[in-house]
């Protein structure tokens, strides 16, 4: 991935940490999508068949780079119209078995990256952080891909999360 940084990094005020949002060019990757509809409060029974699906076929996160499409703000709307997709990079596809899951890509481009380094539930401020206040004044047009997630399983600790935000631009 090549990057840049950018000038857009600052703080969201009060307590927030210090945020470094940086110009990458994300390499078009090929996933396993299994994708979530309806209640945010149920995304944990679609991440258990999800990580079923990834043991049957050797694709662990060590293997395997862990992606989310997120397609809504889980604030936003009824419980029931929330979409986020659950992805595993493949490089080929396999036996979808009886999960349904499907293979997609995410194309190459340039992207906006923040990494939010914390606790899971504090992973929406990051998200907002780039979206209303880094990228109204960024200059920047976005692309016509949602905003999707890395995760790095490996990389986190019990109470704290890496997770990686990537905003595609135009």
């Amino acid at each position: 991935m090549n990057d840049r940084d950018n000038a857009g990094s600052g703080s969201a005020g009060g307590e927030q940490p210090e945020r470094e949002v940086r110009i990458v060019t994300f390499p078009e990757t090929k996933i396993a999508v299994f994708r979530h509809r309806g209640d945010p409060a149920r995304i944990a029974e679609s991440v258990r068949r999800f990580v079923e699906w990834r043991k049957e076929h050797g694709l662990s996160p060590a293997k395997s780079a862990t992606f989310n499409i997120i397609y809504d703000s889980p604030d936003a709307g009824p419980p029931e119209s929330f979409r986020l997709d659950l992805c595993a990079a493949v490089d080929s596809e396999y036996d979808t078995g009886k999960c349904g899951m499907l293979f997609r890509s995410i194309p190459e481009g340039r992207c906006a990256m923040l990494r939010h380094a914390g606790p899971d539930d504090r992973l929406g401020e990051s998200v907002r952080y780039l979206v209303l206040q880094w990228f109204p004044s960024s200059g920047e047009e976005r692309r016509n891909f949602p905003i999707f997630l890395q995760r790095y399983p490996e990389r986190s600790a019990a109470a704290e999360s890496v997770v990686d935000i990537f905003l595609p631009l135009a």
